[in-house]
């Protein structure tokens, strides 16, 4: 029976030890889909979350915010002191993410199928 305590008073110790961090928020997912759409096209975060954008088509896609790539103005939109995004081009089947500090409205697009409307934006708020 006292072999069981020091056991069980070491395993204890070995848990004290170990720093409990809180649990992180999960990522918000956005599908980038052969409609050539973002799904959801607008979604609402907090400030320190994170988007993750999955390519679930068959075509390569870009999650891109970056105002002088933007082949229309109003495609692409940041709050002030906000860091431009730009993916690159994300294959089938892969994804990117990407953490958000800065509240605001966030407007981006894909480089390849922006003229045809696939555009999205993401809400942060404080």
């Amino acid at each position: 029976m006292r072999y069981y305590t020091h056991i069980l008073l070491a395993v204890l110790l070995v848990f004290a030890a170990i720093p409990f961090v809180a649990a992180e928020a999960p990522a918000k997912e956005v599908r980038m889909t052969n409609k050539l759409t973002f799904e959801p096209k607008t979604i609402t975060i907090k400030s320190g979350e994170t988007v993750i954008w999955k390519n679930v088509s068959g075509m390569v896609h870009s999650a891109t915010d970056v105002p002088s790539m933007a082949t229309k103005p109003q495609d692409a939109a940041l709050p002030r002191n906000a860091k431009e995004f730009n993916s690159g081009m994300i294959s089938p089947g892969k994804d990117y993410s990407h953490t958000f500090t800065v509240p605001g409205t966030y407007k981006y697009f894909c480089i390849p199928h922006e003229e045809l409307g696939m555009v999205g934006t993401i809400i942060v708020q404080k």
